[in-house]
């Protein structure tokens, strides 16, 4: 006896939370957009990110 196999794939709602695609791809982005304000923020202040703040 031979089964047929399902000719469509089954579309799966993506998760609202936790660890999926589009979360993960938005906190790089974050992450980057935060890195380079950091780059930019040492460049125009002449001082590190800690002595901006007021930590060192």
């Amino acid at each position: 006896m031979t089964q047929t196999q399902p000719t469509i794939t089954p579309r799966l709602e993506e998760p609202k939370f936790g660890f999926n695609e589009y979360a993960e791809r938005l906190n790089g982005r974050a992450a980057m957009v935060g890195f380079a304000l950091m780059v930019i923020i040492e460049y125009v202040t002449n001082q590190g990110v800690l002595s901006w703040l007021g930590l060192k």
